[in-house]
């Protein structure tokens, strides 16, 4: 166990209490035991609302939903699916921001259990450090695996990439749809969230404006 993915900081200003809620015996079952405890709450779940668990199509819902949630959608709780997260040497001395945008996230609303569902904006500077691209999408997507909400998954990917890269100078822009609003509730279609979060040199007025051009920039190619 990571001690590091528990939450201690009850005393810490809220600001920067970005660690995700869980208990300190959060991981002393095994994956399929969490599994199988799942699938038979799941059954009553269904049960109690009337279901027909003898149904061809309904039978094996309680062992894939299941599955779904420990091996999937929130299978960023385990600190053992964690992306290693290797830096290399920045020997050709590139100093401007690398921006990977768009990038594809798909998350669930801890407070509805419902898909959170939108695109990611990376930026840093390089220090002296830098990571593969695709390391980028892969800590997004990490910390996306999780029970969220959209402010503490913003900061969360900020704080592991400027771990990574030994620089506060990275920024993360997150814009996304909250099915908890499109479908349940108030049911508004069209309303996205936009989440910022800006580190070192991203703090200052004109880099975060370069930043955004760049998100602006229409780069999607056929």
């Amino acid at each position: 166990m990571l001690q590091e993915e528990i939450n201690n900081d009850d005393d810490m200003p809220i600001s920067e209490n970005t660690h995700t809620p869980m208990r300190e015996d959060a991981f002393d079952m095994s994956d399929e035991e969490k599994m199988e405890v799942i699938e038979n709450d799941f059954r009553h779940i269904m049960h109690t609302l009337g279901l027909d668990l003898t149904d061809d199509s309904l039978r094996n819902t309680p062992r894939r939903v299941a599955k779904m949630y420990v091996k999937e959608i929130f299978s960023g709780l385990n600190p053992d699916n964690k992306p290693r997260m290797s830096s290399f040497e920045n020997k050709y001395r590139y100093g401007h921001m690398l921006v990977e945008k768009n990038i594809t996230l798909y998350s669930t609303c801890e407070h509805h259990f419902l898909p959170i569902v939108g695109k990611a904006h990376v930026a840093y500077i390089s220090k002296g450090s830098v990571i593969g691209l695709s390391k980028l999408n892969r800590i997004v997507d990490y910390y996306a695996k999780r029970p969220q909400v959209q402010e503490r998954l913003t900061m969360q990917i900020v704080r592991e990439l400027q771990s990574a890269l030994g620089t506060q100078d990275v920024a993360c822009i997150v814009d996304a749809k909250h099915l908890c609003v499109n479908s349940r509730g108030i049911r508004d279609v069209a309303s996205s969230t936009v989440t910022a979060e800006y580190g070192g040199v991203f703090q200052n007025e004109e880099v975060r404006k370069e930043f955004l051009k760049y998100i602006e920039l229409d780069t999607h190619y056929q």
